[in-house]
């Protein structure tokens, strides 16, 4: 985007990053999976002719009709900021963002050829004016790594999902795809997170607005350290039953909870990464065809490891015990669940290892 053109009227400097990739900010998860679909030629021309049938136009003229397009004369102070998450991210075209009535606050970038963001009324009177910055480089976020084509067809099918509901094999091929795609999507979540606040630069602001759509507009009742305090008492409370009910709880959302995205954005801001990108090094777009697919598979893979062996959530520190070699994983797994009927009266005493005097009383792992 040529700067001449650029109306750049922050409250306050913000630092530029000239060509960046959207690499820099992508979560390893999110970053694997869109080098690896990036690497396949012809990849993104094949999947959109595929996805023909996407209703993109009759989107594009819905919220050009029904809804209120930003611009110098619309909601001035939201194009103002749009062109400024553009230029600090260096996002070549700006793209249409379209105000639309819905109480509740969201905000979403869809669209195949072209990126649209979109946000609701309700997201507008919820946030003061950095907090909605960082919103904004949320999704200028997500236009510039390429999450629209993939969020638009995860809105597809999903609607499609519920009109086939009635075919039971259609159904449940459907339902493998979008439940793939959230989980993808989910991780794209934290990666915007991460570009807002790259644009916002300003932690506090992001904290807020991810209290705010969690509690509403009621700061005065609310305590940062306290809200990212839940966030650990969620992921370490419970037993193994809490863990697979977190997975359930999860599986049907497009978005991570609240308390765990501003948990992973306070770890971000604090890591090695942020720090780098703000002094200038971080990965640009001219180096992306270098990109090696192993070495981002490898990236994902160590910090998925990284993620379990200090996770404090009771399934994850038995993944992370089991492939440490901890023994008695019968042991581990009933004390787990809270004890079974006919054992749960031992297992506070029952230790991990027997005495070295009675190995023939020892049972065979996973034995009751």
């Amino acid at each position: 985007m040529p700067e001449e053109s650029h109306e750049n009227v922050p409250s306050r400097q913000r630092r530029r990053f000239e060509g960046i990739s959207s690499r820099a900010y992508e979560h390893p998860a999110d970053r694997s999976a869109l080098v690896a679909l990036r690497k396949l030629t012809g990849f993104d021309t094949v999947f959109k002719a595929l996805s023909g049938l996407l209703p993109e136009r009759s989107l594009r003229l819905l919220f050009l009709s029904d809804s209120v397009r930003v611009s110098d004369a619309q909601f001035a102070h939201l194009n103002v900021m749009l062109r400024d998450a553009c230029y600090i991210l260096d996002l070549d075209k700006v793209p249409p963002m379209y105000v639309t009535q819905d109480p509740k606050p969201n905000a979403m970038c869809i669209g195949l050829d072209e990126p649209i963001i979109v946000v609701t009324t309700g997201l507008v009177e919820l946030l003061d004016e950095e907090e909605m910055r960082a919103v904004i480089g949320h999704e200028v976020g997500h236009a510039l790594s390429g999450h629209s084509v993939y969020r638009t067809i995860l809105l597809f099918l999903t609607s499609l999902a519920l009109r086939v509901a009635w075919i039971p094999l259609g159904n449940l091929a459907i339902m493998a795809i979008v439940t793939a795609l959230r989980e993808w999507f989910r991780k794209s979540e934290l990666s915007a997170d991460r570009a807002g606040l790259l644009v916002g630069q300003d932690l506090r602001a992001s904290m807020r607005g991810l209290m705010k759509i969690a509690g509403g507009n009621h700061l005065h009742e609310m305590n940062v350290d306290a809200f990212l305090a839940q966030a650990e008492e969620y992921e370490a409370g419970g037993d193994l039953r809490d863990s697979v009910l977190k997975i359930l709880n999860v599986m049907p959302r497009s978005h991570p909870f609240t308390t765990v995205r501003a948990a992973e954005l306070k770890k971000w801001a604090e890591s090695r990464d942020y720090q780098r990108i703000m002094d200038g090094h971080y990965p640009r777009r001219d180096e992306d065809g270098d990109t090696s697919v192993t070495d981002s598979f490898r990236q994902s893979a160590a910090s998925y490891a990284t993620d379990v062996k200090n996770s404090k959530d009771p399934l994850m520190k038995l993944v992370s015990d089991i492939a440490g070699g901890a023994g008695d994983l019968g042991g581990r797994v009933r004390r787990g669940f809270g004890g079974f009927a006919t054992g749960s009266s031992t297992s506070s005493t029952t230790k991990d290892a027997p005495p070295k005097d009675t190995p023939e009383d020892t049972p065979p792992p996973g034995t009751p």
